[in-house]
């Protein structure tokens, strides 16, 4: 059933004098589909003339808010359309998405805040991203639990988070915090296994879900590995170091991250390191992505119905391409006009439906 469908029959089915039973799993015989089940248009219009005036223009009240409410449904896949206000479908909880570097105080006690509280914040660190993240995870729950948090530190292999201990340990977390290092590292470890399928499941149920460096990175759908496959353009660098000089398409090398963040693509370390070219290629290969740039000591919380506040000690920038012009595939360089750009300092907020952003 597609979301059309769905608004008018619950608009329709759930009124009074309704002619036809609401539908249900449970009421269908086992024989039946849920395609034999719905009632058809006749059967709406027959409704329809059983009511009452009156009854009536509440229905088509009722019917017109369904409609509306369809427009959220749709993907944003293309140029010109607006992501939905969430980062996420339906309810979920709050995202702390750090850019690496020194992290002030006020960040991690945000994080706490949102995972319950001292005394009922209940978090898991993951820092498989990091070779020493034996070493750092535990330095991690220390902290975390040094300010009140019942915290652990799981560092696992792939089979490792496939265990029904692992699953059942994540499964009780209130918070979910990812150290910094190799993002690859950490969704190797974890992307398509039992534990990552846990940790949405505890996002949908309102946990909080944190960050740091690769951390951060490991939040978007479209994750940025940090690889580029023609470096330097048409010139390769003098300087082996340089890296991400161009602005080209095909060149920043992405892959599937966790997901919790499906409207944007996050990178860190952003203004320090320099990775302006690397998002801007990102964003007009992928003008539906909001480009989120987000620079150390400094955090993007997402809440619970995905409007975006910036906290800690520097600024976040935003690519905004989706109403912008965009060269085709075939033109030799990528370009673009009408791409709305936002320096956000700590204080600053920003809504992701209208592009509108507020300053502190």
């Amino acid at each position: 059933m597609d979301c059309h469908e769905a608004g008018m029959l619950r608009a329709t089915a759930d009124m009074p004098g309704s002619q036809w039973p609401r539908r249900t799993d449970q009421q269908q015989p086992p024989s039946q589909s849920r395609v034999d089940a719905r009632p058809t248009t006749r059967d709406i219009r027959q409704s329809l003339r059983n009511f009452s005036p009156h009854l009536l223009f509440v229905v088509r009240i009722a019917v017109t808010a369904a409609s509306l409410a369809v427009i959220a449904c749709q993907p944003s896949g293309s140029a010109g359309s607006l992501a939905p206000l969430g980062g996420s479908e339906g309810p979920h909880g709050s995202l702390v998405i750090v850019g690496g570097g020194p992290r002030p105080r006020e960040l991690r006690e945000r994080f706490v805040q949102l995972a319950g509280g001292a005394g009922r914040a209940n978090i898991v660190v993951f820092a498989m991203a990091s070779e020493e993240g034996k070493e750092s995870g535990e330095e991690e729950a220390a902290t975390l639990r040094a300010m009140g948090a019942d915290a652990q530190s799981l560092y696992l292999t792939r089979a490792e988070a496939d265990a029904d201990s692992n699953v059942a340990r994540v499964a009780k977390a209130t918070g979910i915090w990812f150290g910094g290092g190799d993002q690859a590292r950490l969704t190797a470890a974890l992307k398509g296994t039992r534990i990552e399928a846990m940790m949405h499941q505890r996002y949908a149920a309102r946990a909080v879900i944190g960050g740091t460096s690769a951390g951060a990175a490991v939040m978007s759908a479209v994750m940025l590995t940090g690889d580029e496959r023609r470096r330097g353009g048409d010139r390769y660098p003098s300087d082996s170091s340089d890296a991400f000089m161009t602005i080209a398409r095909e060149n920043v090398v992405t892959v599937p991250g966790f997901g919790f963040v499906t409207n944007a693509v996050v990178d860190q370390h952003f203004f320090r390191r320099k990775r302006h070219n690397r998002l801007i290629s990102v964003v007009l290969e992928n003008p539906a992505l909001i480009g989120v740039g987000i620079d150390e000591s400094t955090a993007l919380v997402v809440d619970s119905v995905g409007r975006w506040t910036v906290i800690g000690a520097r600024a976040v920038i935003v690519y905004d391409a989706r109403k912008a012009s965009v060269t085709p595939p075939s033109a030799k360089v990528l370009g673009a006009a009408g791409i709305t750009v936002g320096v956000l300092p700590a204080g600053s907020s920003y809504d992701p439906l209208t592009g509108r952003a507020t300053l502190p």
